[in-house]
């Protein structure tokens, strides 16, 4: 009985991300990006805490060299849980830009190499869609972001309706199973 509730609770979880993912992709890229954030934020205040800990020490051996990775990883943690959305833009103008790019030079290069093989047509027709994304990329960046999370969202619902189901049928025929059994007394 344990196992079903945690495997319920799992489901329901999972349903409950699932739905908050569709509802506000939004939301889901501006905390992944202040959760990467935090990931910077925190060895880089332990590096810092860590030098002045050690400064502490009368000891002249233990002399270290300022931590300036740590300094700038715990300013790039800030950075980002302050402005993450400045960060999702960047990102996805690079990946719009280095999408374009491709598609550009998928292009060219079937365009030069028809000439000694015969190139078909899908080849040319995946570059375009690749060069089209990456315009569609620069041109709606944030709408573009939200996609991805969107697809996961349907999917943990998708998992999440499909466990239930699942754990509702087992547990009817188990209890149907242990119904049909006769109690012998010794």
């Amino acid at each position: 009985m344990k196992s079903l509730n945690y495997a319920a609770i799992s489901s329901l979880c999972a349903l409950a991300i699932g739905i908050l993912l569709v509802v506000w992709p939004e939301a889901a890229i501006i905390y992944l990006v202040i959760t990467v954030g935090v990931l910077f934020l925190l060895p880089g205040l332990f590096g810092l805490f860590s030098y002045y800990a050690a400064s502490r020490h009368k000891d002249v051996e233990m002399r270290r060299s300022f931590p300036i990775v740590a300094l700038g990883s715990t300013l790039l943690g800030f950075w980002l849980m302050i402005m993450p959305e400045f960060f999702v833009n960047i990102l996805m103008y690079l990946l719009g830009a280095l999408l374009v790019l491709g598609g550009l030079s998928q292009l060219i290069n079937f365009i030069f190499v028809r000439q000694a093989v015969k190139v078909p047509l899908l080849f040319y027709l995946v570059s375009v869609l690749i060069l089209a994304s990456g315009v569609v990329i620069l041109f709606n960046p944030f709408q573009a972001a939200t996609v991805p999370f969107i697809v996961l969202g349907v999917t943990a619902i998708v998992y999440a309706v499909n466990d239930l189901i699942r754990l509702l049928f087992y547990h009817r025929k188990r209890n149907k199973n242990i119904t049909d059994v006769t109690i012998i007394e010794e």
